[in-house]
C-alpha cells in the first residue's frame, strides 16, 4: 500500500507562485511513476505532469508547460510541482498520484494506482 499526502496550496494572486509537495511512503512508491493531476469545478480530473522516480524523465500538459514544473528528491521521498505564473483557469483540487506512465511516440497514458486527498489552490484575478 502506498500512501500520498500533499501539501503547499493556497491562495495566490494572478501571476505568483506556489509550490506543491507530495510526500511518499509505503511498501514499493518507488516502482511507480508519480503524476499530479487537477480537477476544477464542475470539470473531469485532468492530467497536469508526471516524472518517472528512476530516471526523472517529466511530460507536462500543453496547458501549464513552460510555467510548471515536476521534480522529485529521492532522499526525502517527494514529488513536487514548481508553478509559476499562475492563472485564475489554474484554480482547481490538485492530486498526486502513484502510478504506470506508459509512453508510444507522442502518446502517452498514466494510470494511477494511488491517489492523495488533494491540495487547494485558488488563484486570484
Amino acid at each position: 500500500q502506498v500512501q500520498l499526502v500533499e501539501s503547499g496550496g493556497g491562495l495566490v494572486q494572478a501571476g505568483g507562485s506556489l509550490r506543491l509537495s507530495c510526500a511518499a511512503s509505503g511498501r514499493g512508491f518507488r516502482s511507480y511513476d508519480m503524476a499530479w493531476f487537477r480537477q476544477a469545478p464542475g470539470k473531469e480530473r485532468e492530467f497536469v505532469a508526471t516524472i518517472v522516480w528512476s530516471n526523472g524523465d517529466t511530460r507536462y500538459a500543453d496547458s501549464v508547460k513552460g510555467r510548471f514544473t515536476i521534480s522529485r528528491d529521492n532522499a526525502k521521498n517527494t514529488v513536487y510541482l514548481q508553478m509559476n505564473s499562475l492563472k485564475p483557469e489554474d484554480t482547481a483540487i490538485y492530486y498526486c498520484a502513484a502510478g504506470v506512465l506508459t509512453v508510444a511516440g507522442t502518446w502517452m497514458n498514466f494510470g494511477s494506482h494511488y491517489w492523495g486527498q488533494g491540495t487547494q489552490v485558488t488563484v486570484s484575478s
